[in-house]
């Protein structure tokens, strides 16, 4: 029997991208992964860039992953000992170059404020200055907070850095806006940060050196007369990686001698900025103990 009706456009015709996406604007789209097949195909066909494509994956990775997934482990964490004296914690925070910082008493489990660096700047004009009382609350939140409702919080009460606790109520880590805003648009650099173009290297004033993770390991060995390979990998951080056998996480410190690597900057692809020293010999009275 013959359809009375029969259909405007030959039934094996490929659909549009146009209807489409018209799919999916419907109230009920079939899948996540059919979205993000119809985006990948506008930018197959140049109507949105690569960035916008990688933002817009970006975000569907954030409603999936949770505070556990990025979060900076808590023996990675750079701390401040309530008791200690500013002076004597100043010039760490100067070295790490972090804006807040938490604080603990006792022990780490026991973190009683965050506190910011620019707060520090009452410590030279005011006789009378109380680190407790300077102290911002801290946020306490649960491992498994997902990171699209930790952001929303973040903006919404201004906050960001939080404190993750396990079920136990422990430390486990921390976690900051910037963080989850990296899981979108990718590594967010600041004035601390290196050049690519022109400072893959760049030696400080202690001594020590900052390295583009993508730094190809030819020029770091021309640099530091070291002689590591570059036949498995060709930048520094795929050094590290191949090494460890996973991607370094940020404060993981991995000594090749006669060169020790601290990971100043990570995400889940890729190590971007290492601190670097060269390690002194071991002389033979200290291999033999005297």
């Amino acid at each position: 029997m013959n359809d009375p009706y029969p259909s405007s456009k030959p039934a094996d015709r490929p659909r549009s991208l146009l209807e489409r996406l018209s799919d999916f604007i419907s109230p009920e789209p079939d899948s996540r992964a059919e979205l993000l097949e119809v985006l990948q195909d506008a930018h197959a066909r140049n109507l949105i860039d690569a960035d916008s494509l990688s933002m817009i994956e970006g975000v569907f990775q954030v409603s999936e992953l949770t505070a556990r997934d990025i979060m900076v482990p808590r023996g990675q964490m750079d701390t401040v000992n309530i008791a200690d004296a500013p002076e004597s914690f100043i010039p760490f925070m100067r070295q790490t170059a972090h804006s807040r910082f938490p604080v603990y008493e006792g022990s780490r489990d026991n973190i009683i404020g965050i506190l910011l660096a620019k707060d520090l700047l009452r410590y030279y004009t005011d006789e009378h200055f109380d680190l407790r009382e300077t102290l911002r609350p801290a946020v306490f939140i649960p491992e498994s907070k997902r990171l699209n409702i930790l952001l929303r919080d973040f903006r919404i009460n201004r906050n960001h850095i939080a404190m993750v606790v396990d079920e136990y109520g422990g430390v486990a880590g921390l976690v900051t806006i910037e963080d989850v805003l990296e899981q979108i648009v990718g590594d967010i650099e600041d004035e601390f940060d290196l050049d690519e173009d022109h400072d893959n290297i760049l030696q400080l004033p202690d001594g020590s050196w900052r390295v583009h993770g993508l730094t190809e390991i030819e020029q770091f060995n021309e640099t530091f007369g070291t002689q590591f390979s570059d036949h498995d990998v060709d930048t520094v951080g795929g050094l590290l990686s191949n090494h460890l056998g996973h991607v370094p996480h940020r404060g993981e410190v991995v000594t090749l001698p006669p060169i020790r690597f601290e990971v100043l900057r990570a995400d889940a692809r890729q190590a971007h900025l290492l601190l670097v020293r060269r390690e002194a010999p071991s002389t033979p009275s200290e291999v033999d103990g005297a």
